[in-house]
């Protein structure tokens, strides 16, 4: 199963996955019927969720069969229920780069206004690129962006277009990957070969790997930045196990004052 994985991330383009790689999934949980794990952004249950990563070692119980939600978005999910209004405030949201598993549920939330953007994504209603969002200053309530900054040129920028378009005393998730043995950002662009690439950066199409700067890093966009260890301080690990969770990753909660 890890192979067959490995390979379809690598090889089909991501555009195409969005559209029809969750049918396969659904498929595939049929042999994962059970109630040892749940989804808290579906509330499905399985025996364990499917393994994900792009090479033969990748993770195993992370994605779920029937909305795709991997470990960081269960733990949005959580987050979001738990320490913020996002389900029960009238909300204006833009969401960049939207993760299938968010979706639907968002669009049907009677109290949001919910805006889909992504320079390619075909699950996005508005194209857009993140260094010039085609949105007036101060127009949202609540911004997502995750997995993003890794990509883009001009990292400081996009962020900075997060906070002009969020009103006085909105938020924003901008979660990255980190590795916290960095003390700061790296990146290096001398650095061609994509086996090398991927051993260092994650992946060969990231551009740079966080540290534990992270958090100066947003605040540079402009934002007042809570490092949130959601994951240690308030769930249990009983829940951990539940909703196979993450087990260092910082929430970073960025508000516009």
């Amino acid at each position: 199963m890890k192979a067959i994985f490995s390979f379809v991330l690598r090889y089909i383009p991501r555009p195409y996955l969005q559209l029809v790689g969750h049918w396969a999934a659904r498929i595939l949980s049929i042999f994962y019927l059970g109630n040892k794990v749940e989804c808290p952004v579906c509330n499905h249950h399985y025996r364990k969720f499917l393994p994900y990563g792009r090479n033969t070692s990748s993770r195993e119980n992370a994605l779920c069969p029937h909305c795709l939600s991997l470990e960081r978005h269960r733990l949005m999910a959580l987050y979001l229920r738990r320490k913020t209004n996002f389900y029960s405030a009238p909300l204006k949201v833009l969401h960049v780069a939207p993760e299938y598993c968010f979706i639907d549920r968002f669009e049907h939330m009677k109290n949001l206004d919910y805006i889909t953007g992504d320079i390619e994504s075909p699950l996005a209603k508005v194209k857009m690129d993140i260094h010039q969002i085609p949105f007036e200053e101060n127009t949202f309530d609540v911004a997502f962006c995750n997995h993003v900054m890794e990509h883009v040129e001009d990292y400081i920028k996009a962020m900075s277009e997060i906070y002009r378009v969020l009103k006085p005393g909105g938020y924003a998730l901008i979660q990255s990957p980190q590795n916290m043995k960095f003390p700061t950002t790296f990146e290096d662009p001398s650095i061609t070969d994509p086996k090398e690439r991927e051993r260092i950066f994650l992946q060969n199409d990231h551009l740079r790997l966080f540290g534990q700067n992270y958090g100066d890093e947003l605040r540079k966009g402009g934002f007042t930045v809570v490092e949130d260890h959601f994951v240690h301080d308030t769930l249990s690990p009983d829940e951990l196990k539940r909703y196979a969770l993450p087990g260092e990753e910082i929430i970073y909660f960025c508000r516009k004052l």
